[in-house]
């Protein structure tokens, strides 16, 4: 297997000429003959049987050549593509040249990595908005600890009002006659939520356990029963029933049972650290965001849309992964959203553009910048994948070569120099 020529066919695209000799070719068609020959009946002979000449003979030279082609090129292209010094960024089109005396010949076409040119990366200015954190989001914060340990306490000794939860009978009427889908009992619904009619839930405030009444209402005009679209309707309500959630009370008993913290205090203030630094993390990705927006704006490069596509794949294999992960897959997913293929790569495609112009850029100042991986980065780097998936860094390192892994390592450390280098100014946010 050798590579006999490379040629620039247009841009950003090459043909490889590679070949496989007969020898090898040869051992290729026997090993496909002798999986096809179990299946293949020939007059004269036992199933499985038929010598490879007769086989041929019976059914033309070339029978097992397509399985043979199949057997040896992943490996003959690999090395032919190895031996190019290319940077190939497409899966190949192949071709087979000829098939003779001396081997196959191949030809591949394949897109290579453009020619990128960028300036002015260092000094980017960006504005960074760091959210100050009030006391009104400290308490909002509290608040939902406290609903989530709440309780459902039954209601007797007053009247319905908003945000109790009330259970009901009711039937509805237009014109006096009852309507389909208007009939209900023992129906939970929270006051004020706008779970029903507008105007439906504000006539039930006000009503006692054991009340039977009246609810006169009109539907909206874009209601989706056209048949009940803008009519006035009454519904026969009884009330059955009224609970309302009981918030614990916030305390330094409530503070030792949700946290680890003995006082109010405490617990506010670690509650405002964490939320200061979430705000802060939030900015430096809104800024490291913006930074990678104008290296993709003074990026030059004329890109292959395969890169795009080849991307945009990524990501939609790393998408039905997930779902795997979820217990679901593609095929459900597409089931439930009403979405198939093509439009969830549509939808893939702006995240998968700016994935491949962003490292494009990064790569590129990396070379200008002459940045360079230390072995020890290297076994660091893998060290830190290890933990992650919780995997031995053996099993690690037969997984990721080291040729990618190193080349991750050095678009980090180009990011890194960007927003070292950048012009970053704290700025107040803006009013609302």
């Amino acid at each position: 297997m050798s590579l006999k020529n490379n040629e620039l066919i247009e841009k950003n695209q090459y043909e490889l000429t590679f070949d496989v000799d007969k020898a090898t070719f040869d051992a290729a068609v026997d090993r496909a003959y002798k999986k096809a020959v179990k299946k293949i009946n020939i007059p004269g002979f036992r199933r499985g049987k038929a010598p490879k000449a007769v086989v041929e003979k019976m059914y033309g030279k070339g029978v097992f050549y397509e399985d043979a082609i199949n057997d040896i090129l992943p490996a003959a292209y690999s090395e032919a593509a190895k031996e190019s010094g290319l940077t190939i960024v497409s899966q190949p089109e192949f071709d087979v040249e000829t098939i003779d005396e001396n081997g196959v010949v191949f030809k591949a076409k394949v897109f290579v990595k453009p020619e990128v040119q960028i300036k002015d990366y260092t000094g980017i200015k960006v504005d960074r908005t760091i959210v100050p954190v009030t006391d009104a989001d400290v308490d909002a914060e509290i608040a939902k600890v406290q609903s989530r340990n709440s309780r459902m306490v039954d209601v007797t000794d007053r009247a319905a009002q908003n945000d109790d939860i009330v259970n009901i009978d009711f039937e509805g009427f237009v014109d006096g006659v009852a309507f389909d889908g208007g009939k209900a009992e023992g129906h939970d619904m929270k006051l004020g939520s706008g779970q029903f009619i507008p105007g439906f839930e504000e006539q039930i405030v006000g009503h006692n356990i054991g009340d039977a009444f009246d609810v006169n209402v009109t539907f909206p005009t874009e209601y989706h029963a056209e048949n009940l679209a803008g009519k006035e309707a009454v519904f026969k309500v009884k009330l059955n029933g009224i609970k309302f959630n009981e918030l614990p009370a916030l305390d330094d008993e409530f503070v030792r049972d949700v946290s680890e913290f003995n006082t109010l205090d405490e617990y506010k203030a670690d509650i405002l650290a964490k939320l200061t630094e979430k705000n802060q993390k939030t900015a430096d990705n809104e800024v490291e965001d913006a930074l990678l927006n104008a290296l993709i704006e003074k990026l030059e490069a004329d890109i292959p849309e395969a890169m795009f596509e080849t991307e945009t794949e990524n990501y939609v294999r790393d998408y039905d992964n997930r779902l795997r992960m979820q217990g679901l897959d593609l095929s459900t997913y597409f089931q439930y959203t009403g979405m198939n293929l093509d439009t969830l790569r549509e939808q893939m495609r702006p995240q998968a553009e700016k994935q491949v112009k962003t490292r494009l850029a990064l790569e590129k100042i990396a070379e200008l910048e002459k940045f360079a991986v230390a072995a020890e980065e290297t076994e660091e780097e893998y060290k830190r994948i290890a933990e992650a998936y919780n995997m031995e860094i053996d099993r690690v390192k037969e997984m990721v070569e080291v040729e990618a892994l190193n080349a991750d390592i050095l678009v980090k450390k180009a990011s890194d120099f960007v927003k070292e280098k950048a012009v970053v100014t704290d700025v107040a946010p803006k009013a609302e």
